[in-house]
């Protein structure tokens, strides 16, 4: 099979979807790597590394696209780019479809078989190519919130682990999942006063254990996280619907009793956000302050460190894009159910519930398509 992978062009997205090991392994199994040129440069993988690894280096993302069976992705595809795609490719990337009505109807046009990581989900229902990112993500937010506490940077002058005799700062994380736990680790590690809020008893169970009572948890109710928010100094929202829209549990009311200075950092954004008024920035310019307190809210927040992001994405990736190559995706898919739910956009339909109820709109049974392909 011939894959390509394009240089990322969201802003300061210095990911790129393959390591050079990662091209070696692929190249040895018989399939054509297609680099474009500078893709990996951002994540210290220089074209001349993908050529050692057996990739033909590519100057013109046009000519790419064109000559593309699968494109392998970081993130979803932009405006500048919908043209490029053509009938019956596949593209494998974080989509987030459901955020994004724009770039579904583009996919659905275009006849593109769109297969997302966010949407890849193993029998126990884990989300095994989204973890990755989790985890990254939600350390990055507690390493984003302590530097924006920082008077020089609007924040209220607050170092987040404190010092002997002075408190530490009160982070409320909402949601124990991968970015919320990841988030707990580090603030905990830097010393501040942490709370966890979630829905599943068994999770706040799970958490209190595997942090042996160190962090608060607290059911998260509207009541409760009202009452969380207003004493917090950084807010982690880090809520999360496999392939749906996030509901805004922390409302703009909430907010407004935050103290001035105070951080909010919403990892949820590329999926609509989890923070009432949030919306999404770049690294170029990250926060904006709303009723007093400072709102990060970076889309893609793992492209900051890249290359830690592009090794760990690789590492999950690869083992799926091997079976996409190997084995084509109906056949892939036959074989692979956690495989086949990562399936979005195919022929023009959308397979994933979650996206099509974002725009209510109907969506096909990702188990009666794998019926007509046996």
């Amino acid at each position: 099979m011939i894959i390509a992978v394009p240089k990322e062009i969201k802003n300061n997205e210095n990911r790129v979807a393959l390591t050079a090991a990662g091209t070696e392994i692929l190249k040895k199994a018989g399939h054509q790597i297609l680099i474009e040129k500078n893709a990996g440069q951002g994540s210290g993988i220089s074209d001349q590394d993908y050529n050692k690894a057996g990739a033909e280096i590519v100057n013109n993302k046009k000519e790419l696209f064109d000559r593309a069976e699968m494109i392998i992705k970081v993130k979803e595809p932009l405006q500048e780019e919908y043209d490029l795609f053509k009938k019956d490719q596949i593209l494998f990337t974080y989509l987030h479809l459901a955020a994004d009505k724009k770039l579904t109807e583009a996919l659905k046009k275009k006849g593109v078989t769109a297969v997302a990581y966010e949407t890849v989900q193993s029998e126990d229902g884990e989300l095994p190519l989204l973890t990755p990112m989790s985890e990254v993500a939600g350390r990055l937010s507690v390493q984003a919130a302590a530097a924006f506490l920082e008077k020089p940077k609007g924040g209220s002058g607050m170092l987040l682990g404190g010092v002997p005799g002075v408190k530490p700062a009160k982070v409320v994380v909402i949601g124990g999942g991968i970015v919320g736990r990841n988030a707990a680790k580090i603030a905990l590690g830097m010393g501040a006063d942490v709370t966890i809020m979630d829905i599943k008893q068994s999770t706040m169970r799970y958490i209190d254990d595997i942090f042996q009572g160190q962090i608060k948890t607290i059911m998260s109710n509207n009541a409760h996280v009202a009452e969380e928010v207003s004493q917090a100094d950084v807010v982690i929202g880090a809520v999360l619907i496999p392939g749906a829209k996030a509901p805004n549990l922390v409302t703009e009311k909430m907010i407004k009793t935050m103290t001035d200075g105070s951080v909010v950092v919403d990892v949820a954004i590329d999926q609509g956000g989890c923070i009432e008024g949030t919306y999404p920035t770049t690294h170029d310019n990250p926060v904006f302050t709303k009723y007093g307190v400072i709102h990060y809210s970076v889309a893609n927040m793992p492209g900051a460190v890249a290359r830690t992001s592009t090794f760990a994405l690789t590492n999950a990736t690869l083992s799926y894009i091997k079976k996409l190559a190997a084995h084509g995706y109906k056949e892939a898919m036959l074989n692979d159910y956690s495989l086949a739910k990562g399936l979005n956009i195919y022929q023009g339909e959308i397979f994933c519930q979650a996206v099509a109820e974002s725009f209510g709109q109907e969506y096909r049974s990702i188990d009666n398509l794998l019926k007509s392909w046996q």
